[in-house]
């Protein structure tokens, strides 16, 4: 007879220790960090309006028309902060590890997005009116998971999703060739991934509770994985723009985002799980191949393009 599957509440329970256990690991790892110090303050000048400045240009901007783009899909992405606190609170709740994680996982996310926007503006690397006017848009329309939202669909959605922002941060900051953005940038990614670490093993945990309901879980996931920012206008667009240019594209979320997630979960070495849960692993394995494949087809139409690109010149 196969083990019965646990109930949320039950699932939150048993956890909780691995939670505690991973909130004090977190915070001797995190270290203490000012965003105002990695903003460049004397490239700073009045905007026109109430200040009387100067009107932004885009001549003023000192990086590439892609850089730009993928600066704001990135602030708009942390924007939307105030959705994803809601939906994580939902699924973990405020007891106990879990809602000490979950105040301190906001706070330092919260300054990402605000260290962003201080570095465009100081530099004027971003229209600021087409960035606020999108501010308004995309945090009105919030974020909803397409998921489950319960604690062993949330965890293995944020498990993926922080490694995919810090790798689109830290490759966002090198596209600038601006110092100063790489710096700021990178050190984002350091929070991003520590909070990709306590997710990553906090998953590990339920899979010793109940490895069947989580491989389920994660392939759920996969499968209709989406980035937060994909409610942003033009996401498709950007994406490919971001995507050509090799910030974040199919080979990355396969290499770099879901392979070594789920080579660190062993989850293709798990034995014992129900004929769903096997199916699912099956699904997730086919998934992965396909997954590959189209990146290896990506790969192939970019080169050609860019080969007729500097044919051009």
């Amino acid at each position: 007879m196969s083990p019965r599957a646990h109930t949320q509440i039950e699932l939150l329970r048993e956890l909780e220790p691995a939670a505690a256990k991973e909130l004090d690991r977190h915070l001797a790892a995190a270290k203490e960090w000012m965003p105002h110090e990695y903003i460049p303050w004397t490239e700073a000048s009045n905007f026109d309006g109430p200040m009387g400045g100067v009107a932004w240009d885009v001549s003023q901007s000192k990086v590439s028309d892609t850089a730009r783009t993928a600066l704001v899909v990135n602030l708009l992405t942390e924007d939307n902060l105030p959705s994803y606190h809601r939906e994580i609170y939902q699924a973990l709740g405020p007891d106990g590890a879990w809602g000490t994680w979950i105040g301190r996982w906001t706070a330092e996310e919260g300054r990402h997005g605000t260290a962003i926007r201080d570095y465009l503006l100081a530099t004027r690397a971003v229209d600021p009116v087409a960035l606020e006017r999108e501010r308004m848009v995309h945090m009105t329309t919030g974020f909803e998971t397409s998921h489950e939202l319960d604690m062993l669909h949330t965890v293995a959605y944020v498990s993926f999703q922080e490694l995919a922002t810090r790798i689109s941060h830290r490759n966002t900051g090198k596209y600038t060739e601006d110092p100063f953005c790489e710096q700021l940038l990178a050190r984002i990614a350091v929070d991003e991934n520590l909070h990709m670490v306590f997710y990553r093993n906090l998953l590990a945990a339920a899979i010793e509770v109940d490895p069947s309901q989580t491989v389920q879980a994660v392939w759920n996931v996969v499968k209709g994985f989406e980035m937060p920012g994909s409610t942003i206008e033009g996401f498709t667009r950007r994406s490919l723009s971001i995507a050509l240019a090799g910030i974040y594209d199919l080979r990355i979320h396969h290499d770099e985002v879901l392979s070594p997630v789920l080579k660190f979960w062993k989850l293709f070495d798990l034995e014992g799980l129900t004929p769903e849960a096997e199916q699912a692993r099956q699904n997730l394995a086919t998934f992965m191949a396909e997954l590959d494949a189209k990146a290896s087809r990506f790969e192939e139409k970019r080169a050609a393009k860019q080969a007729r690109d500097a044919a051009r010149l």
